[in-house]
């Protein structure tokens, strides 16, 4: 059976997403950074490989036919740390995915990041990452989903959503909803490439992919 490669499995929308595609039976292949991380996965039930972004990781994508993406270099660190995992992490697994025939790649980017001169100035570079990033996964020839949380929160998902900042207050989502609609991606894999911004709403998660 094919997998799904999760890169970024250790982080916080990576673990969440494992658990959830657990839960639906999905067969999950958890990327991370150490020996000590994959026997954790491991003992959850998860396969898991060593793989770096940064480094070589192309041996996770053996036997896998999605891809997901969550991976980030995180908000201590430097602007050299988004170009290197943010950005061409992001581009060397897209190409990777190009290479082996990969069927649908998910990439988790950020709410208007077609706009990174709109963001502070302290998240421009960071925006631009994402941007160039969402854009090269958008014109490859992998079928695409690009998820566009806004502000990130630890509240318990409710499994609701919306996709336009307009239809609500706010610009908060909660990560375990991101992780949900990663899941709900997988599930309802569209034959088109689609963007889709992701807010804390009234929307099921289900209904938002049955119609993108």
């Amino acid at each position: 059976m094919s997998k799904i490669l999760t890169i970024g499995a250790n982080g916080q929308i990576g673990r969440l997403f494992c658990e959830k595609a657990m839960d639906a039976e999905l067969p999950i292949r958890a990327m991370v950074r150490s020996d000590e991380q994959r026997a954790r996965f491991e003992a959850q039930g998860v396969e898991a490989v060593v793989g770096d972004v940064e480094g070589d990781f192309f041996h996770a994508f053996d036997g896998c036919d999605q891809v997901v993406f969550t991976a980030g270099s995180g908000g201590s660190t430097g602007g050299d740390k988004t170009l290197l995992v943010d950005l061409y992490g992001a581009i060397r697994a897209i190409a990777e995915s190009e290479a082996r025939g990969v069927k649908h790649f998910v990439m988790v980017s950020a709410l208007r990041a077609e706009q990174p001169l709109k963001a502070v100035p302290a998240m421009r570079h960071y925006m631009v990452a994402k941007l160039l990033a969402d854009q090269r996964l958008i014109e490859s020839n992998v079928a695409a989903t690009v998820l566009r949380p806004g502000r990130l929160t630890d509240e318990v998902g409710s499994g609701r959503v919306r996709t336009s900042a307009a239809a609500g207050d706010g610009f908060d989502i909660s990560r375990e909803n991101v992780a949900s609609c990663i899941r709900e991606a997988l599930r309802q894999p569209s034959r088109s490439n689609r963007v889709v911004d992701l807010l804390d709403g009234d929307t099921l998660i289900r209904d938002v992919f049955a119609k993108s």
